[in-house]
C-alpha cells in the first residue's frame, strides 16, 4: 500500500511540476515558450489563458479536497497534453515534441489510477469496484432505483 502512494505522489509531482511550470512560463510569457506556441498557431490571448489554466490545474491535483475539481484537472491536462502532440504532429515539430506529450499522458494516467481515496470522486470507487468484479459499470444506487 506504502509503494502505491509513493508511487502516486512522485507521478503526481512530475506532472504537476511540468505542467504547472510551463503554464508558469507561458502566464509570464517567457520569449522561448511564447514563440513555440505561436508556431504552432496559437495566438498571444490564447497562450496565456493556457497558461493560466495549466498553473491551476497543477495546483489542484496536490491541494487536499476538492475532488470533483481535481477529475476536471485530469481530464484538462490530458486534453492539453493530447492537443500538444496532435499540434505538433500536424505542424511537423521534431518527434520529441510529438512524443513527450504521449510520455506524460502516461504519466498523467498512473497518478490518476493511482491516487488515493480521499482524492476519488465518490462514484469512482463504484465503478473501480464493480469494473474489478466485471460487473455492469452501475452505480448502486442506480440499481437500487431500477
Amino acid at each position: 500500500m506504502k509503494q502505491k502512494v509513493i508511487a502516486y505522489w512522485i507521478c503526481t509531482a512530475v506532472i504537476a511540476l511540468s505542467i504547472g511550470s510551463g503554464g508558469l512560463a507561458q502566464v509570464l510569457r517567457v520569449p522561448q515558450n511564447v514563440e513555440g506556441m505561436t508556431a504552432l498557431g496559437y495566438p498571444l490571448h490564447f497562450i496565456v489563458l493556457l497558461g493560466a489554466w495549466k498553473v491551476l490545474g497543477a495546483l489542484a491535483l496536490l491541494a487536499p479536497g476538492l475532488r470533483l475539481v481535481k477529475e476536471w484537472a485530469y481530464f484538462g491536462i490530458f486534453v492539453d497534453l493530447s492537443g500538444a502532440s496532435v499540434a505538433s504532429a500536424a505542424n511537423g515539430a521534431a518527434a520529441f515534441h510529438v512524443i513527450a506529450p504521449l510520455v506524460l499522458i502516461g504519466i498523467l494516467a498512473a497518478s490518476w489510477a493511482l491516487r488515493p481515496e480521499s482524492r476519488r470522486w465518490p462514484g469512482a470507487k463504484t465503478a473501480t469496484a464493480d469494473a474489478a468484479s466485471g460487473a455492469p459499470l452501475l452505480s448502486r444506487e442506480r440499481v437500487a432505483h431500477t
